[in-house]
Parts: structure tokens; C-alpha cells; sequence
């Protein structure tokens, strides 16, 4: 039986309601698709006019308003419905987040919601990230896997947003399993994207196979309502029809362009990585990882420039980024020359450093001939069988007199003592001291707010071709061991855990170019807005 009126109500409130991010004061106009789901969930009722549909699955690719969705079905339920219970469960604390603040953010542009909040009758606690409805007796608690309340729950309504990035089954076990059994009509929401689970064990997985053989008719769950838009990573459809983007994106033209998709595709044809993220993030295909590569060996060599040696840069202006090196990493320093008098494009130089009791032993671990890069002056190696610190803050106290050093960016980790001597210069003669001037090491955080940003800008300058380097083959082959992981909103970072090889001396890179890119140098479009969260 289908109940009209049950739907129609849901579907008046959220249109009441305004949305927020790039959309905030404009009225929620659900989409056809939005409706669609809504009347399903709602609609179908049996004899007794309860709803038939306990779970409601539906996943969809990023950027198609699955947050602002989420958020105004949790809301009706907090300001419509009577002494419910409603559970929205997200992976993390940043998710978590997200969905709190779209919630908050609909309160807060609606005339009566705000009036009830001002006086006191709908409840926000922003720490507690709980909203209590003092005239329904509702309650909206926005749960994360990293910090909840496990068991005693008699929940109405649970919303697991991006059930795919859930850490283990704990969270989906606690909420679904005997939880909501004394309530007449229970609804678990799952609203998600695909997914990553190389392993296929992961509780996103499940449910997603789950939803599948639902709508194929291998099992029967006549209380579970399934909706899928994507495709399967082995369908055998041509990724960059256009047809095929607007099956697999509901919202597409709406809360996503048609050009912003096209300049992607055209991305993803000159770049395997780009690839991958296309099909998942744009075709919602599970990919078997989330570790991509970055840039090839060869994409690097055929940005070198064999003529130019490091001397020609004396007294340029530079910075300066560094990673230190734990007992087995390689110890490595970049500089990055801007465009100035006599340099003509981005330049990047690399040095690197190694304990000279372990160059044996990293050949054999390491298959790469570091004997030989020594040998070239690729790599200098230090005495000892860790890397001599002393050393290395000599030569970063040289490199400030031979060129014009704007800064010295550092991953914070081990580098106190190196901090220490070089700001206070206590291990220095007199002489020594009026000579060189303190140095000053600014942390660059190693986070994807950080690298992402960088790693674009770098892509965009090597396929433009805006951006040299000086020779250094270690550099070569620390490129080509670059494995990416992604969170799934286009940002990413290096994954040293996944990456093949070392990969120091491009992070090394990557720390130098935030600081030129944070002194306003570039003109990326992802300083200027950030990373992307949806």
C-alpha cells in the first residue's frame, strides 16, 4: 500500500527549510531523486498504516547534497515526530561535524526554529553536538566511531552518513542490532558513497553487496529499500560518456556542473591516478584502494634540465624545506628557486643525506645504487649509522649565506635539537657567530590540508610546463615511489606506510613549496579556497 500523505508531509517540512555551504539562504528544493526516496521510504506502508521499510540505503557519488539530505531528514524528526530518539553515526569527529553544523545551520535561517532555539525550547548543545526538542520531546544526537556511548540506545531513526569510512562493524552493530526493538517503526538510514576495502571485509562492503543482491533478487529482506547510483568497478561502460555521468549523479547540474565534470574527465585521460578518482568519486565505483601513484619516474626526468647545476643559483631567492630522517629514511633537503632575474622557471634543487655505515646494507635492502649516487654527489654520507645532524646544520647555515633564503619549513618531528642550535647558535665561536645569522625553522604540518594544495599546484606547474629540476636521480626515484591516500573529497596526501620505496626527498619538496606558496607566490586555486570537504 502506498500512504500519501506520509511522505508529502516530510517532504513539505524540508522544503521549508534553507540550505547551507555554496546554497546557504536558498529554499531546500528537493530534487526529483530526492523525492523519489523520500516517497519510498514514507510511502510504503502495510495494512496497519506503518511503514513496510525499516533500512533505507542509498548511495550515490560525492557532491550531490548527501549532507544537507541527511541533515533535514534528522531535522524532521527532531521537530515533527513525538519522543524520537535520532541517531546520525559518522566515521570521525570531522564528519561528524559537518552534519552537525548543517543541522545547526537550517535552525538557524529559520524564523520559528530560531525563535524555539532563543527560548530555550529546541535545546543546541554545540559541545555535546546534541539538539533536544523540548516540545516534541525529540532528540538528535550526532554520534562519531571515535567517541559514543555503546548499548542502552532506543533509538528512532539512525542515519549512518559514509557507512564506508566506518573504522570496523562496532558502531553499525551497537546501532542495528536489538536497538529501536520496543519502537513500532524504526529507520535506519545508510546515505553513502562507494567506498574503498581492498580487502572486501570492511562493514561498508557488506552492506553495499548487501544492497546489491537486494536489488538483483538474490535475497529477500522485504523491510530493506534499496537505491544505487553508479556503476560496478568491472562494468564495462565507457567512463567518459556523458550519458553515463548523469546515471550515476542524480544532482548533476545542480549542485555540480556539467563543465566542472568535463575538465575532470579531461584530467583523468592524461593521468592514471586522476583515473581512479574519477571512477570513484564521479562513477561512485568501489576501487580496490585508495593508494594511488603521484607521478611517474619518467613524468619527473622529462622535467629536468640537465644544463643547470646548482651553482647558477648562488644569491637567488629561495626556500629552503627539509625531512629528517629516522634511523632507516634517507635525510633530505629541497630548495626551490621562484622565477626571478636569471631564472626563468620554478626551479628545485635536491640534496640528500645518509649514515655511511648503512650505504651497504641500503643497496641491498633498497636495490638502488647509493653507492654510486655518493659517489656523484647525489647524496652525501654522514659519519656514524645514523645521520650526523651537526653536519647538516653546518650546510643549512652555508646554504644561508650562499643564497637568499626567505625560510626553512621542517616536519616538527625529531627536529628539536636542530631547532635549538640553529636559532640560539650556542655552538658557535665568536667568529663563527658574526658571520652567520640565527635560523629559524617553521613547522609545516604533515597534513592533507597541507600537501594536497601543494601536490595540485606541483601537478599543474609540470604539466604547464612552469616548473625545472636540477638533476638529482634520488629525487627521480623517490617520485615514482609516491603512493597517494585520498579522503575521499579530491584531497589526498603521500602515504609513506603504502609508498613503495623512500619518498623523503619529495616531501622534503613538498614542505619548501608550502612555504612558498603560503608567501602568496603562486596563484593556486587551492590555496585560495582550501581543500575540499563536502
Amino acid at each position: 500500500m502506498f500512504d500519501a500523505t506520509k511522505p508529502e508531509h516530510v517532504k513539505k517540512y524540508i522544503s521549508m527549510l534553507k540550505l547551507n555551504g555554496d546554497f546557504y539562504g536558498k529554499h531546500f528544493d528537493l530534487l526529483d531523486w530526492q523525492k523519489e526516496f523520500i516517497d519510498q521510504v514514507y510511502g510504503n506502508v502495510d495494512e496497519q498504516g506503518y511503514r513496510i521499510y525499516n533500512y533505507a540505503y542509498l548511495e550515490l557519488p560525492k557532491k550531490q547534497g548527501k549532507t544537507e539530505l541527511i541533515a533535514a531528514i534528522a531535522s524532521y524528526h527532531l521537530n515533527c515526530k513525538k519522543n524520537d530518539e535520532i541517531y546520525c553515526c559518522a566515521a570521525d569527529r570531522e564528519q561528524a561535524s559537518l552534519i552537525f553544523k548543517a543541522i545547526q545551520g537550517e535552525i538557524d535561517q529559520d524564523a520559528y526554529l530560531s525563535k524555539m532555539s532563543r527560548a530555550n525550547e529546541l535545546r543546541v548543545y554545540t559541545s555535546k553536538k546534541v539538539i533536544q526538542n523540548n516540545r516534541t520531546k525529540s532528540k538528535l544526537t550526532v554520534l562519531s566511531a571515535e567517541a559514543y556511548t555503546k548499548h542502552g540506545l532506543n533509538p528512532t531513526v539512525v542515519i549512518f552518513d559514509e557507512l564506508h569510512a566506518q573504522p570496523n562493524r562496532e558502531l553499525w552493530d551497537t546501532m542495528t542490532f536489538g536497538s529501536g526493538s520496543t519502537r513500532k517503526e524504526p529507520l535506519y538510514f545508510v546515505i553513502t558513497t562507494a567506498g574503498d576495502d581492498p580487502d572486501r571485509k570492511s562493514i561498508g562492503w557488506e552492506i553495499h553487496q548487501k544492497a546489491r543482491d537486494i536489488l538483483a533478487g538474490n535475497i529477500i529482506e522485504p523491510n530493506w529499500f534499496c537505491k544505487i547510483y553508479g556503476f560496478e568497478a568491472d562494468d564495462e561502460i565507457d567512463i567518459y560518456d556523458e550519458k553515463n555521468w548523469y546515471k550515476a549523479n542524480p544532482s548533476l547540474g545542480t549542485t555540480v556542473s556539467i563543465e566542472t565534470v568535463r575538465k575532470e574527465a579531461i584530467a583523468a585521460q592524461n593521468n592514471p591516478s586522476t583515473e581512479k578518482l574519477f571512477r570513484w568519486l564521479r562513477l561512485n565505483m568501489w576501487v580496490s584502494t585508495k593508494s594511488y601513484g603521484w607521478k611517474s619516474r619518467s613524468e619527473f626526468e622529462k622535467k629536468i634540465n640537465k644544463s643547470l647545476t646548482i651553482e647558477q643559483m648562488s644569491g637567488k631567492i629561495c626556500y629552503i624545506g627539509l625531512d629528517l630522517s629516522s634511523v632507516n629514511d634517507l635525510t633530505s633537503e629541497a630548495i626551490i628557486f621562484p622565477k626571478q632575474p636569471g631564472v626563468d622557471k620554478i626551479t628545485v634543487y635536491f640534496h640528500n643525506f645518509v649514515p655511511a655505515d648503512n650505504v651497504k646494507q641500503r643497496t641491498h635492502t633498497d636495490k638502488v645504487p647509493y653507492e654510486i649516487w655518493i659517489k656523484e654527489g647525489y647524496i652525501t654520507a654522514t659519519d656514524g649509522n645514523v645521520v650526523d645532524y651537526n653536519f647538516l646544520k653546518w650546510r643549512l647555515r652555508k646554504d644561508s649565506l650562499k643564497y637568499k633564503v626567505k625560510e626553512f619549513g621542517i616536519d616538527p618531528w625529531q627536529a628539536e635539537k636542530l631547532r635549538q642550535d640553529l636559532e640560539l647558535m650556542s655552538d658557535m665561536t665568536v667568529q663563527e657567530a658574526r658571520r652567520y645569522k640565527s635560523i629559524t625553522l617553521t613547522d609545516v604540518p604533515q597534513t592533507i590540508a597541507m600537501f594536497c594544495p601543494v601536490m595540485k599546484e606541483i601537478d599543474r606547474l609540470m604539466g604547464q610546463d612552469e616548473i625545472q629540476f636540477i638533476n638529482n636521480p634520488v629525487a627521480a626515484w623517490a617520485c615514482g615511489n609516491i603512493m597517494l591516500v585520498t579522503d575521499g573529497n579530491e584531497n589526498y596526501k603521500p602515504d609513506k606506510k603504502k609508498s613503495k620505496e623512500r619518498i623523503d626527498p619529495m616531501v622534503a619538496m613538498f614542505n619548501a613549496f608550502h612555504l612558498y606558496m603560503k608567501n602568496g607566490i603562486t596563484q593556486s586555486v587551492y590555496e585560495k579556497r582550501g581543500v575540499r570537504t563536502i
